[in-house]
């Protein structure tokens, strides 16, 4: 008997990871605006969690670049060149599954209802799930949508969305995602089980803690 009536995964460094290197992304978009760079792709990920609550991917990038020229003491007003020019390099279907998190997948479809909540819009996610060949994987699929009061992670209406919709209880799901911010603590403060995986990103202090552990997907059926 599976240890739950519903299984929920993140997407984005959790299922899969980007062929792009993030690094000559990043190089590419300020050599399109036309300025010279003044963060690391490391910078954009720290930025994440402070960022305002964005419509679309643009505002999503307009607000991270906004961000970041902030931190760097530079004029923000080359946000919106600079996120233009990153949507311009950045390819969506450019993705492939992370080490284990194909078969975790399917696994987890064997044992039950399956999941999707990411902090992504669903233009651009779905386009990854196609990607991937895991678009009708999920028997559901909650994406960040603001204007249907769907908030990112660790909001809680994503994971409410989900289980509601799953018609499973909070202490009958598992929530598996990479960011210990938004994954892990949105599933603990809702009463899930969380199970973090850890890509070997330094998200700083957190303290915000797991029921499981994972250092690859590859792993997962030990905890389900």
């Amino acid at each position: 008997m599976a240890a739950y009536d519903a299984i929920c995964f993140d997407l984005d460094s959790t299922l899969c990871e980007p062929t792009q290197d993030a690094a000559t992304v990043l190089e590419s978009t300020f050599e399109r605006a036309g300025c010279e760079q003044f963060c690391t792709p490391a910078d954009l990920r720290a930025a994440v969690p402070d960022l305002p609550t964005a419509e679309t991917d643009r505002e999503f990038y307009e607000h991270l670049f906004t961000e970041v020229a902030g931190r760097a003491g530079v004029d923000s007003g080359l946000a919106p060149t600079l996120a233009a020019a990153y949507l311009e390099v950045q390819d969506p279907t450019a993705v492939e599954f992370r080490p284990g998190a194909e078969a975790a997948l399917e696994y987890a479809r064997e044992l039950g209802q399956v999941g999707l909540i990411t902090n992504g819009g669903r233009p651009t996610q779905t386009q990854k799930l196609q990607a991937l060949g895991i678009a009708d994987a999920f028997d559901v699929r909650v994406f960040t949508e603001p204007s249907a009061g769907i908030l990112p992670k660790p909001n809680a209406a994503p994971f409410e969305r989900a289980l509601a919709e799953l018609e499973v209880a909070p202490d009958g799901a598992i929530h598996v995602g990479d960011s210990l911010h938004a994954d892990i603590a949105g599933a603990n403060a809702m009463g899930l089980d969380s199970a973090w995986l850890d890509t070997g990103r330094d998200e700083g202090p957190d303290e915000h803690v797991p029921t499981y552990e994972l250092a690859s997907l590859e792993a997962f059926e030990t905890i389900v």
